[in-house]
């Protein structure tokens, strides 16, 4: 069975960057299950894997665009540290929530000093290449409830 349109697919990754380090894997785990068709993947690894069948194993490269996207610049602010609460302990790395005029937001803090946060509301995988190795472990049809709910049961 090719994997298309409504169908539940099981599959094994290994994801990573353009130097080969890994940044995510399912292995020793459960596959990674969803609902082909409904934009629960990136775009680029979502039309890799269309047409495929159980038991194929391959490599796709995803570019930016096809992926998370180009970092964009006005995401990211240095803002005053007066900002914030004094007791607040703030680290590089640590996630925050914005409020915008969007809405709430999540940001991570790459910089800190005395008196400035530096906030980057991009995704952390923004901008790069991702490379993953697929083994897909099963394809079958969705049901009418995973059709209208758009994930599959687990």
């Amino acid at each position: 069975m090719q994997i298309t349109q409504d169908h539940v697919v099981a599959f094994h990754f290994t994801l990573t960057n353009s130097t080969g380090d890994v940044i995510d894997s399912s292995r020793g785990q459960l596959p990674f299950l969803y609902l082909h068709g409904h934009d629960n993947l990136i775009a680029g690894l979502e039309q890799a894997l269309e047409g495929h069948r159980k038991g194929d194993q391959f490599e796709v490269v995803v570019p930016p665009e096809l992926a998370y996207g180009a970092v964009d610049p006005d995401l990211i602010q240095t803002l005053p540290r007066s900002m914030l609460p004094a007791d607040v302990a703030l680290e590089v790395g640590m996630s925050l929530q914005a409020d915008t005029d969007g809405g709430p937001m999540p940001v991570q803090v790459t910089a800190v000093t005395d008196d400035t946060i530096t906030v980057d509301g991009n995704h952390h995988l923004a901008g790069q290449t991702l490379h993953f190795a697929i083994e897909v472990r099963n394809v079958r049809p969705a049901s009418t409830e995973e059709i209208a709910q758009g994930y599959p049961d687990p």
